[in-house]
């Protein structure tokens, strides 16, 4: 499972970010938790772009060794993208991939 999160992720662009819950989609038979547990069980130098994996709202999950969420920041600003006055990112400009829009019926169309 963690085989098929670690693909997922990699192939998140650089300067785009995606949710928790959007790799366990992605990958398929797993959960955001799990995504999350991926992410933290990464090996030191792995080139998975883990910074890239925020939370549903945009924002950095803090962790419990206090420092990796400002890495994750100092390291997603590199790349281009940017947060917002509440610490979060711009899902709809930043997120990957990108949500296509269900399409709208034109009016009357379906008018008996």
């Amino acid at each position: 499972m963690y085989a098929r999160i670690y693909q997922c992720v990699a192939q998140i662009p650089k300067g785009r970010v995606s949710s928790y819950g959007r790799i366990s989609k992605l990958a398929g038979g797993c959960s955001a938790r799990q995504v999350g547990y991926a992410m933290s069980a990464l090996p030191e130098g792995s080139e998975v772009p883990w910074q890239r994996v925020v939370n549903s709202k945009g924002g950095i999950s803090p962790r419990s060794d206090g420092e990796s969420h400002q890495l994750q920041r100092w390291l997603l600003e590199d790349e281009g993208v940017e947060f917002g006055p509440d610490g979060n990112i711009d899902m709809g400009r930043f997120g990957w991939p990108e949500e296509t829009p269900a399409p709208r019926a034109a009016k009357g169309l379906f008018d008996a």
